[in-house]
Protein backbone atom coordinates (compact mmCIF):
# COMPACT_ATOMS: atom_id res chain seq x y z
CA UNK A 1 0.00 0.00 0.00
CA UNK A 2 1.30 3.20 -0.85
CA UNK A 3 0.46 7.11 0.40
CA UNK A 4 -2.07 9.17 -0.69
CA UNK A 5 -1.37 11.34 -3.84
CA UNK A 6 -2.00 14.48 -1.55
CA UNK A 7 0.81 13.46 0.84
CA UNK A 8 3.12 12.12 -1.65
CA UNK A 9 2.48 15.47 -3.41
CA UNK A 10 3.69 17.87 0.20
CA UNK A 11 6.28 14.89 0.60
CA UNK A 12 7.79 16.46 -3.00
CA UNK A 13 7.21 19.63 -2.55
CA UNK A 14 9.28 19.29 1.20
CA UNK A 15 11.90 18.36 -0.93
CA UNK A 16 11.69 14.00 -1.03
CA UNK A 17 13.51 13.20 -4.13
CA UNK A 18 13.34 9.54 -5.93
CA UNK A 19 15.09 7.15 -7.75
CA UNK A 20 13.16 4.76 -9.23
CA UNK A 21 13.75 0.82 -8.91
CA UNK A 22 11.66 -1.87 -9.56
CA UNK A 23 8.76 -2.25 -7.44
CA UNK A 24 7.67 1.68 -6.96
CA UNK A 25 4.77 3.23 -7.74
CA UNK A 26 4.30 6.46 -9.54
CA UNK A 27 1.27 8.51 -11.29
CA UNK A 28 1.62 10.82 -13.53
CA UNK A 29 0.65 14.60 -13.99
CA UNK A 30 -0.98 14.31 -17.11
CA UNK A 31 -5.40 14.94 -17.28
CA UNK A 32 -5.77 11.58 -19.14
CA UNK A 33 -3.93 9.71 -16.92
CA UNK A 34 -5.79 11.05 -13.53
CA UNK A 35 -6.44 7.85 -11.25
CA UNK A 36 -3.85 5.59 -12.97
CA UNK A 37 -1.10 4.26 -10.61
CA UNK A 38 1.79 2.97 -12.58
CA UNK A 39 4.62 0.18 -11.23
CA UNK A 40 8.10 0.43 -12.32
CA UNK A 41 8.98 -3.43 -13.35
CA UNK A 42 12.28 -4.62 -15.40
CA UNK A 43 9.68 -5.48 -17.58
CA UNK A 44 7.28 -2.88 -18.69
CA UNK A 45 8.68 0.32 -17.14
CA UNK A 46 12.36 0.67 -16.48
CA UNK A 47 14.21 3.81 -15.36
CA UNK A 48 16.83 5.38 -17.88
CA UNK A 49 19.25 7.67 -16.21
CA UNK A 50 20.73 10.21 -19.24
CA UNK A 51 23.03 13.82 -18.66
CA UNK A 52 19.83 15.01 -19.40
CA UNK A 53 17.72 13.35 -16.15
CA UNK A 54 15.77 10.39 -16.17
CA UNK A 55 13.42 8.66 -18.06
CA UNK A 56 10.81 6.15 -17.46
CA UNK A 57 10.89 4.01 -20.66
CA UNK A 58 7.57 2.42 -20.91
CA UNK A 59 8.74 -0.81 -22.64
CA UNK A 60 5.71 -3.18 -24.71
CA UNK A 61 2.99 -1.34 -23.18
CA UNK A 62 0.73 -1.08 -26.63
CA UNK A 63 -2.13 -0.21 -25.08
CA UNK A 64 -0.96 3.40 -23.89
CA UNK A 65 0.33 5.57 -26.79
CA UNK A 66 3.34 6.35 -24.32
CA UNK A 67 7.21 5.51 -24.64
CA UNK A 68 8.44 7.20 -21.78
CA UNK A 69 7.31 10.14 -19.43
CA UNK A 70 10.84 12.64 -17.84
CA UNK A 71 11.00 11.64 -13.91
CA UNK A 72 9.58 15.06 -13.52
CA UNK A 73 6.28 14.64 -14.90
CA UNK A 74 5.55 11.46 -12.34
CA UNK A 75 5.00 12.08 -8.56
CA UNK A 76 6.10 8.83 -6.60
CA UNK A 77 3.87 7.04 -4.38
CA UNK A 78 6.08 5.70 -1.44
CA UNK A 79 5.07 2.26 -0.07
CA UNK A 80 5.16 2.09 3.71
CA UNK A 81 8.16 0.24 4.20
CA UNK A 82 10.38 3.16 1.98
CA UNK A 83 8.38 6.09 4.51
CA UNK A 84 9.43 3.64 7.52
CA UNK A 85 13.18 3.52 6.30
CA UNK A 86 12.82 7.44 5.42
CA UNK A 87 12.44 8.04 9.52
CA UNK A 88 15.91 5.94 10.14
CA UNK A 89 16.62 6.00 13.92
CA UNK A 90 14.01 8.35 14.52
CA UNK A 91 11.24 5.73 14.01
CA UNK A 92 9.75 4.82 17.72
CA UNK A 93 6.68 2.83 16.40
CA UNK A 94 3.60 2.43 14.57
CA UNK A 95 -0.04 1.33 16.14
CA UNK A 96 -3.47 0.57 15.77
CA UNK A 97 -5.75 2.97 17.54
CA UNK A 98 -9.58 2.28 16.76
CA UNK A 99 -9.69 3.42 13.18
CA UNK A 100 -6.75 5.47 13.24
CA UNK A 101 -2.63 4.57 12.69
CA UNK A 102 -0.31 6.28 15.00
CA UNK A 103 3.42 6.71 14.11
CA UNK A 104 5.74 7.94 16.70
CA UNK A 105 9.34 9.61 16.34
CA UNK A 106 11.69 10.22 18.47
CA UNK A 107 13.69 13.25 17.88
CA UNK A 108 16.92 13.36 20.87
CA UNK A 109 14.22 12.37 23.17
CA UNK A 110 10.93 14.64 21.82
CA UNK A 111 8.47 12.29 20.24
CA UNK A 112 6.35 13.17 18.11
CA UNK A 113 3.03 11.10 16.97
CA UNK A 114 1.41 11.21 13.62
CA UNK A 115 -2.60 9.95 13.17
CA UNK A 116 -3.95 9.16 9.98
CA UNK A 117 -6.44 6.18 8.36
CA UNK A 118 -3.30 4.50 6.49
CA UNK A 119 -0.06 3.50 7.78
CA UNK A 120 1.13 4.68 4.82
CA UNK A 121 0.09 8.41 5.57
CA UNK A 122 0.66 7.87 9.00
CA UNK A 123 4.50 7.06 8.12
CA UNK A 124 4.02 10.15 5.22
CA UNK A 125 3.10 12.60 7.53
CA UNK A 126 6.03 12.02 10.16
CA UNK A 127 8.19 11.97 7.22
CA UNK A 128 7.06 15.52 6.68
CA UNK A 129 7.49 16.35 10.45
CA UNK A 130 10.85 14.74 10.54
CA UNK A 131 11.98 16.88 7.44
CA UNK A 132 10.03 20.03 8.19
CA UNK A 133 12.87 19.83 11.73
CA UNK A 134 15.34 19.64 9.87
CA UNK A 135 14.41 22.95 7.54
CA UNK A 136 13.63 24.75 10.40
Amino acid sequence: MTTSIELAQQLREAGLGWIPESGDQFCLSAAEFEGEVFTVSDMTIEPHDYDTGTILGFNGTTEWALDSVALEKTLWLPREDQLRDLLGPTFSFLLRVDDMYVVEVDRGGQKQRFDAETAPDAYALAVLGVLSAQTA
